[in-house]
């Protein structure tokens, strides 16, 4: 109502923000229509928020939903170990023929191979016995075009081969006859150490001529193929294994590895006269889970998500790996993304907007999870990085995101804990033990990059196996040096059982 106030105004913000042109309008009624307006956008996002928490909702499990996952994974676990299920079991419970962890008295060099992913890696492992043990280690990285990975076997083998004989080259071991361990990190059925059949693969790999091949004969012929240089191929190793076996020669009560990673899989070690798929009754064996494929029966469908059902349905392997699907680095992306296109949809995100990036598989990796859900990172960083992947997002928005993938992760965390709540009772049960005390190595991204994963894992855990006390180690390179303490031990088995032949 002042008669200079105005123009005073115009004229003031005109001086300190010369570059914007700033209009002022007069409002009519604020109290009355602007409170009423108010008024309307606190129940629209009253509502939002309602139903927001109600999408959310389906994921969050009570303690009681998941010790019945925990039930069905004991089920499941003796299925895959008796002879008449073993066949039909989705957890196929392999054999490993690891029969012992290492004792340190492994002395030697060792050939590591580390097939699992989209690289491929040698190493060379020199481990001392003795007082102050040593494991000393060179390797070398090796990519896998994609055409390699989904054309024939025959030219996947070569180019292994190829990579080793480059190796050998650079480290000028061509000429020694190394022991050899195979580091293979998809379903195999193992008759003896040395032996394994690949039951299908995992992970993007589609090489013909190789489901239902002994990989190691596959790789001996690669070498023969070659025909520069020889190796004794001692051990097939799973990643898995490899982890826990890492974690023995530092810890002799690790029984148990854990792989939270890209996939999801476990190994312990299981009295053999509950094997009912190997010959003998004495002592214990290393069996490969493959716990992945739990739920391939139905038996998680209860708490499957519309959300897992689209993941599955637009994955390589639909209808396989289920379990894995909902607790594993691949796929807890794919579902924040299946989540977040449909509140977009709804109109609760990126003003009601899905952006052609939000419509791209595989764009949310694992490591924008973790840095989403760190506790360090402001809403502020947490838009920056959405702007990184090209989602323009407001305050509002960052919120909504951050609490999507915690939800997604603390569930992926809670039914990994409800798996391997389920293994380390069977081992209390198997030693009749009224308390155990055990130790599980660990490895993959996703337990040692996301900020709460290991921390919720462990909680359930806890929660759900109360008569167990577990310790996590993290595993230092299971499927490198995890694979040269194998073929070492498997080495020494060897020499034990020549001795007994004399």
């Amino acid at each position: 109502m002042h008669p200079q106030y105005s123009r005073r105004l115009h004229k003031t913000v005109r001086r300190l923000v010369p570059d914007s042109d700033v209009r002022f309008l007069l409002s009519e009624s604020g109290s009355g229509k602007g409170a009423a307006m108010v008024t309307a956008v606190a129940y629209r996002l009253a509502d939002q928020s309602r139903q927001i928490a109600q999408t959310l909702a389906e994921f969050r499990l009570s303690k009681a939903q998941l010790l019945e996952v925990k039930k069905r994974m004991k089920i499941e676990i003796e299925r895959g170990l008796k002879k008449d299920t073993h066949g039909t079991a989705t957890v196929k419970m392999l054999p490993t023929f690891v029969r012992s962890c290492p004792d340190g008295s492994e002395n030697g060099d060792f050939l590591a191979l580390d097939l699992g992913g989209t690289n491929f890696r040698v190493l060379l492992v020199k481990i001392r016995s003795g007082k102050k043990r040593t494991v000393e280690m060179h390797n070398k990285i090796y990519a896998i075009p994609i055409e390699i990975m989904q054309g024939t076997g025959e030219e996947l083998f070569d180019h292994i081969v190829y990579c080793i004989s480059d190796f050998l080259d650079y480290m000028g071991m061509k000429n020694a006859r190394l022991p050899l361990g195979f580091t293979f990190s998809f379903p195999c059925q193992q008759t003896s150490l040395d032996a394994g059949r690949l039951v299908t693969w995992t992970k993007g790999f589609k090489a013909t001529d190789c489901e239902g091949e002994d990989v190691v004969e596959l790789l001996r012929e690669g070498i023969k193929r070659k025909e520069e240089f020889d190796l004794d191929v001692v051990a097939i190793v799973n990643d898995t294994v490899g982890t826990m076996m890492t974690c023995a020669y530092e810890e002799p009560s690790c029984e148990i590895g854990l792989i939270a990673g890209t996939g999801s899989n476990a190994c312990y070690m299981e009295e053999v006269r509950n094997i009912e798929t190997v010959e003998g009754d004495e002592g214990r064996m290393c069996v490969n889970m493959e716990w992945g494929a739990f739920g391939d029966n139905g038996c998680l469908d209860d708490i499957r998500t519309q959300y897992d059902r689209a993941v599955d349905e637009n994955s390589l392997n639909e209808g396989k790996q289920r379990y894995e699907k909902m607790c594993s680095g691949m796929y807890l992306g794919e579902i924040v993304r299946n989540i977040l296109i449909d509140l977009t949809k709804r109109g609760f995100l990126f003003r009601g907007r899905v952006s052609e990036t939000l419509k791209t598989r595989g764009i949310f990796e694992t490591k924008f999870l973790s840095q989403i859900e760190s506790d360090r990172l402001a809403l502020l960083q947490v838009r920056a990085i959405l702007q990184q992947l090209g989602l323009n997002s407001t305050c509002d928005d960052s919120i909504i995101v951050k609490e999507v993938c915690g939800t997604v992760s603390r569930r992926a965390a809670q039914i990994c804990g409800a798996g391997m709540a389920a293994v380390v009772d069977k081992i209390r049960e198997n030693r009749g033990l009224d308390h155990l005390d055990v130790t599980v190595g660990v490895d993959g991204t996703l337990y040692k990059l996301h900020p709460h994963f290991s921390r919720i894992m462990q909680q359930s855990v806890k929660e759900l196996a109360p008569k167990c006390d577990v310790t996590f180690l993290l595993s230092e390179d299971g499927s490198g040096k995890g694979a040269a303490l194998i073929t070492a031990v498997g080495c020494r088995q060897r020499e034990l059982e020549r001795q007994q032949q004399h």
